[in-house]
């Protein structure tokens, strides 16, 4: 089911990275629950994560890789990921490592949650 799931998390990553929105809600449940990292709070379901990274593009520019993968005791997904965001004019305004847990139902990712690194 890992190897599933990391298949599942890796094809999200490359899809969002080519903003693909359609290839990577593919990956999500359709009342997926999702963190908003750039905002605060969640977003729930496709045409709100639609929105959210349809406007997140308009002024920022990120790029996530994921470099390490950990199942939880729970079950859920833990994915160590390389996070470099940049405005559009290409100034790099985060370049870190950051923590994204998932969770998943059917073999698609039902929630997302982030958690900061002590790397940050």
């Amino acid at each position: 089911m890992a190897n599933q799931s990391e298949n599942t998390i890796r094809k999200a990553y490359t899809a969002f990275n080519e903003r693909n929105i359609d290839k990577t809600l593919s990956t999500m449940q359709p009342d997926v629950q999702w963190s908003k990292a750039w905002e605060g709070g969640y977003i729930s379901g496709h045409n709100e994560i639609m929105r959210y990274w349809t406007r997140q593009w308009t002024e920022i520019n990120p790029k996530v890789e994921p470099i390490g993968f950990s199942e939880r005791e729970n079950g859920s997904l833990e994915v160590t990921v390389h996070q470099i965001v940049k405005d559009l004019q290409g100034n790099l305004m985060f370049d870190g490592i950051v923590k994204h847990v998932y969770t998943f139902q059917d073999g698609l990712i039902k929630t997302m949650d982030i958690e900061l690194t002590d790397q940050n």
